[in-house]
């Protein structure tokens, strides 16, 4: 039912784009986490990011090379750090343009209906990543400056690990989790002229047994920036060069909880740099 809703609105998004904003960035952090590793561990994340609307929606798409140091080893045999690519996509039909009737009430402007897909690969020493997401559900857009949109979404997740030792190397073919529910909010709101308060919130509810039996936990991932627009404050074009700080919370990482993983790795608490070009 999931992915057949998907690919419906997914058609809906082949529509001429009326506005769009693509740009890349990097940030970069020391203090990430991965479960099961007691070690921080620093990464270097390059993102392509493209963001445009047309009559009747929105979509988003964001692709992040993930770099990390030696902390998060690629193999036992390798001094070089993991590598991920993380690729998502979201569109949003608003159903007040496609209905042709104002749905604002209250604070809220429109009501929109989203769907979209996760996918990851990542080879790392213990678990190898390979998963693929799909989500659909309503979505509230806010009469605020800026945007702001929540959403309360059912995910259909399902993996592929291939780690070299117990348990995950008893690990066959794909498994999927319980369908289970997330609440999103993403904003970006502008707080002066050259400064903007940006990010996004997940709160995701425990998936049911992971591959290996183990229970999982409700997970909270919250990633929040000030982004100060550097170009604009230099007299060049505004919203084309921003730099910031940005900081990131992730609690019960993948679900995985202290109880899983005797309290290694499942909690990350990440100051960043970011820098962002837009073109």
């Amino acid at each position: 039912m999931i992915s057949l809703a998907c690919l419906c609105l997914a058609g809906t998004a082949a529509h001429a784009a009326n506005w769009s904003d693509t740009s890349i960035s990097w940030r970069t952090g020391n203090d990430y986490r991965e479960p099961f590793n007691p070690k921080d561990i620093k990464k270097n994340i390059f993102a392509l990011t493209s963001v445009s609307g047309y009559n009747y929606g929105t979509n988003f798409f964001n692709v992040d090379l993930l770099l990390s140091d030696k902390n998060d080893p690629a193999s036992l045999t390798q001094t070089s750090g993991a590598q991920e690519a993380y690729v998502l996509y979201r569109h949003t039909l608003d159903l007040a343009k496609v209905s042709g009737t104002s749905m604002k009430f209250g604070p809220v402007n429109s009501v929109g209906l989203t769907a979209g897909f996760d996918i990851n690969t990542k080879n790392d020493v213990g678990y190898n990543s390979r998963k693929r997401m799909l989500v659909l559900g309503p979505t509230l857009m806010w009469d605020v400056p800026g945007h702001l949109n929540t959403s309360l979404l059912l995910l259909n997740e399902s993996n592929a690990p291939s780690g070299a030792f117990p348990p995950i190397s008893t690990v066959t073919g794909r498994y999927t989790y319980k369908t289970h529910a997330m609440l999103a909010a993403d904003w970006g709101i502008p707080v002066t002229s050259l400064v903007s308060f940006e990010g996004f919130a997940n709160f995701i509810a425990a998936k049911g047994k992971d591959e290996v039996g183990n229970d999982t936990g409700a997970e909270t991932n919250i990633d929040m920036q000030l982004m100060l627009d550097a170009g604009a404050a230099m007299g060049h074009a505004k919203n084309v060069f921003k730099v910031g700080i940005e900081y990131q919370y992730w609690h019960n990482k993948f679900g995985n909880t202290s109880a899983t993983t005797g309290g290694q790795g499942n909690t990350a608490k990440t100051p960043m740099l970011r820098a962002e070009y837009h073109f």
